[in-house]
């Protein structure tokens, strides 16, 4: 079994940062794509920022610019510095690993972490 645990959310002014992290532990052989996924109050839940095991990215459209996401492989922990946050910004935010085995990916979610930001 995989466990994500998250931490860094919290209660941010507009235009403060924060830095969220996430380290995936448990049976684990390699991890192909980790990400940062947010869900907002009676919204779905959608992408972030993702990135591959060779650290390629991807970002939403909303959040170039302001957001990085980077990766330990060794500690197979993801992270995502957020910057110049907008209370558009606020949901709570899972990370999602995806988990190679001899048969495939298999996903895995952390249970979130709330992030508020205030105008």
């Amino acid at each position: 079994q995989v466990q994500l645990v998250e931490s860094g959310g919290g209660l941010v002014q507009a235009g403060g940062s924060l830095r969220l992290s996430c380290a995936a532990s448990g049976s684990i052989f390699d991890i192909n794509r980790m990400g940062w996924y947010r869900q907002a109050p009676g919204k779905q839940r959608e992408l972030v920022a993702r990135i591959t095991s060779s650290s390629s990215t991807n970002y939403a459209d909303s959040v170039k610019g302001r957001f990085t996401i980077s990766r330990d492989n060794a500690k197979n922990t993801v992270y995502l510095q957020m910057d110049s946050l907008k209370p558009e910004d606020t949901g709570v935010y899972y990370c999602n690993a995806e988990v190679k085995y001899t048969w495939g990916f298999r996903p895995y979610w952390g249970q979130g972490t709330q992030v508020t930001v205030s105008s």
